[in-house]
């Protein structure tokens, strides 16, 4: 298959064409106004080409490193050819201090908790540093691919998710009131995570594919139609809402982002963004908190916490009281009132709300400041990507964390009503960290093919 190459900015330099480097035309411009001159002059000028040229190469090297990419020297003019001379550490260094970070408020929140239920305070933080040892040296290993390999194996990973979801209806296990689960042996996973994965590789290849049919309106509805039968299952087979939201997030705004005529779905999208506005108002209006439906009793829960407390949301109020308490510097690490056993779940969904109480406003900041650093840097690699599949894939990436970030924040500060989104690297649990670290893998594999202009 061949794999459309994206556009690129003129106006640098490129690193793999010799051509066009700015003192390499200098020089030559100069041999041409002094030609006929002596051998002794030619030499000099010969040597003032070199050292003009090992100083357009050094300038090279200070503008990748200051666009945040690594150039790893080979040896002469083969150390500026090809992308495999890069490496985003940028965005490597972001995912490690996001996990170890998690991995400590994971402890300071889950201790007491562990300690009571399971007689080790450990329990939950050595399960999770484990699995992101193992995902770490995972990603790095299979960041040395070539991510096109990725993309080939897309289609089976979609049919397998698939099928996955299907399976969970039938042979998955019920955890807290939902069957979202499959358990196989020891191991156990979400199949609404594999879904997730397997659309931001699926999509690409499809796009890539389709070829110039994409220009038109058919085409992208029949590829945007594979994301949204992804989310369609993920909600009938696992009964998982909000991760079949993500899922239908991420493909239209691939779809809206690939295409070439935007207008046409900003408008669908503006109606549609109508559209369920007015639909949420009149199901507000005629909510009943007796109505058999735990997700209509969350939203009129949602609009007023404190009087149903008692049918939802008393979790909302104690993650509000830990956030108000914890003032602009917090109360300082490990002292958290509200997680010995006043907010339940503490280490899943409302870990953010420990880490306001903990670590104040300022901690707060310095996460979200993390995250838009991790977001800028898979920006970056969508925008250099080497072609059109490696493009779609980061901003694929990036469309998933920001969403699965804005919406976990919005549910911890009751902006929207309460989903089972967990925050990114910080959150307890394993599927969730496995599949973040492949997509981060697939991401530093394309940042390696980058060629920088």
């Amino acid at each position: 298959m061949t794999y459309k190459t994206g556009s690129r900015d003129s106006s640098h330099p490129t690193a793999s064409s010799p051509n066009v480097i700015p003192m390499r035309k200098g020089s030559s411009g100069k041999r041409r106004t002094a030609a006929g001159g002596s051998a002794g002059n030619r030499r000099r000028r010969n040597t003032s080409g070199e050292n003009k040229y090992t100083s357009g190469t050094e300038r090279l090297k200070a503008a990748a490193r200051r666009r945040g990419l690594w150039v790893i020297p080979s040896g002469g003019r083969s150390a500026l050819r090809g992308g495999q001379d890069y490496y985003d550490y940028n965005l490597l260094a972001a995912v490690i201090l996001l996990t170890c970070f998690g991995l400590v408020m994971l402890y300071s929140t889950s201790a007491y908790e562990a300690n009571v239920e399971h007689g080790s305070d450990t329990f939950y933080f050595g399960k999770q540093a484990a699995i992101s040892a193992v995902c770490i040296v995972g990603m790095l290993a299979g960041s040395m691919l070539d991510y096109h390999k990725y993309i080939k194996l897309s289609p089976a990973l979609y049919a397998l998710s698939m099928l996955l979801l299907v399976a969970t209806r039938f042979i998955g296990r019920e955890v807290n009131g939902a069957k979202r689960w499959i358990y196989i042996g020891p191991l156990h996973f979400q199949p609404a995570e594999v879904a997730k994965l397997a659309i931001i590789l699926y999509l690409p290849y499809l796009v890539v594919k389709s070829g110039n049919k994409f220009r038109g309106v058919k085409e992208p509805l029949r590829i945007a139609a594979y994301g949204i039968l992804s989310a369609g299952f993920t909600y009938f087979f696992t009964d998982n809402l909000s991760t079949g939201l993500i899922i239908a997030g991420i493909t239209v705004l691939l779809i809206f982002i690939v295409h070439p005529s935007t207008r046409k779905f900003a408008v669908l999208l503006l109606g549609a963004g109508v559209a369920a506005v007015a639909l949420i108002a009149i199901v507000v209006s005629n909510i009943d908190i007796n109505s058999d439906s735990f997700r209509l009793r969350r939203i009129l829960v949602w609009r007023n916490p404190e009087r149903y407390q008692s049918v939802g949301g008393y979790q909302v109020m104690q993650g509000l009281y830990a956030i108000g308490s914890g003032g602009f510097f917090g109360k300082g690490l490990g002292n958290s009132t509200q997680k010995l056993g006043a907010l339940p779940e503490a280490q899943n969904d409302m870990i953010f709300s420990i880490i306001c109480e903990e670590l104040g406003l300022f901690g707060a900041i310095l996460v979200i400041a993390l995250f838009i650093f991790l977001l800028y840097r898979l920006f970056f690699i969508a925008q250099n990507a080497p072609d059109l599949a490696g493009s779609m894939i980061a901003a694929g990436i990036f469309i998933h964390i920001a969403l699965q970030v804005i919406l976990n924040i919005a549910v911890v500060t009751n902006l929207i009503p309460t989903t089972g989104i967990t925050l990114p690297f910080i959150s307890y649990g394993g599927t969730s960290i496995v599949f973040l670290m492949a997509e981060m893998m697939v991401a530093l594999s394309i940042s390696r093919q980058i060629q920088f202009r």
